[in-house]
């Protein structure tokens, strides 16, 4: 995705009005005062706050996307299951602002296309883990009482849940070791039992 210079500034400034003020707070004036720019410079870039929110969406599915290719399955499941979480995390503490995209239902409900693209985000996320859940299947190493698909519908809204509570903490929790202690959690409970 090209995005240049500019836009992306934009597209942060975008993420940390979200966070800071919600779907609502989000208009171009309030964006353009954030940036002391006029609003006119932000039309420049983009013709909406539709199309600003919809390239805020492509370049983290597209980031996302990134860290996932860059993390590859190694075939360790417990590593691959850990990287996981641990390279989002990583992510996520490096831009916090694009966290509320994860949880927001009100961003959900803006638009038919910004709807669309977050569910291109959450695809993108559940893909991937389920992948690494298969991988753990077929191992022996975890259940198989449960299918692939419904582990991934516990684990990925217990990360959701995670990043929510750092977001309402003011991201002054500790996101990294709730993570980790998360990860060691479910790995537990997902452990495959001999009886299984």
């Amino acid at each position: 995705m090209n995005i240049k210079p500019r836009q992306l500034e934009i597209i942060e400034a975008t993420g940390k009005l979200l966070t800071t003020s919600g779907i609502n707070g989000l208009t171009i004036k309030n964006l353009a005062s954030e940036m002391n720019f006029s609003e006119s410079a932000i039309y420049r870039h983009f013709s909406s706050k539709e199309e600003i929110i919809v390239t805020l969406l492509k370049y983290l599915n597209e980031n996302v996307n990134t860290i996932f290719k860059e993390s590859s399955i190694s075939g360790v499941f417990e590593k691959d299951f850990t990287a996981l979480f641990k390279e989002l995390t990583y992510y996520f503490k490096e831009n916090p602002f694009y966290v509320v995209v994860v949880f927001s239902e009100g961003l959900v409900n803006e638009s038919a296309q910004i709807g669309e693209k977050i569910i291109q985000l959450m695809n993108s996320l559940t893909k991937h883990a389920q992948a690494i859940i298969k991988e753990g299947q077929e191992k022996d190493l975890i259940t198989r009482s449960l299918t692939s698909e419904q582990i991934v519908e516990i684990i990925i809204p217990a990360f959701r849940h995670q990043l929510f509570r750092w977001k309402i903490s003011n991201f002054e929790s500790d996101i990294t070791q709730n993570i980790e202690s998360l990860s060691g959690s479910l790995l537990e409970l997902l452990k495959r039992r001999p009886e299984q």
